[in-house]
């Protein structure tokens, strides 16, 4: 069976675990290396590529509540928080 490792990410330097589920997945998959960098260094090497999105700050049309959304909000629409536009969608 298959043990917790401690690696050494190439990336950063710190120690991480490379799990018994991890292996067992990559083996699954057919991955024959261990990885080489943390979560932390895979997810940022993942998404350096990508552009930021920007983001736009509103206030909520139900709550009233600051709402951070990735849209220019306009003044026709309303625009709703996380929560508010879960129970709206739930409702239909």
């Amino acid at each position: 069976m298959y043990q917790d490792k401690k690696l050494v990410c190439k990336e950063c330097g710190q120690e991480f675990i490379f799990t018994a589920g991890e292996q067992e997945f990559y083996a699954e998959k057919g991955f024959v290396n261990e990885p080489q960098r943390c979560k932390a260094c895979r997810d940022a090497r993942k998404n350096a590529g990508k552009p930021q999105r920007e983001m736009y700050t509103a206030i909520c049309a139900s709550c009233g509540k600051e709402a951070k959304v990735p849209f220019q909000p306009r003044e026709d629409r309303p625009v709703y928080c996380s929560e508010c536009f879960a129970k709206i969608k739930e409702q239909a």
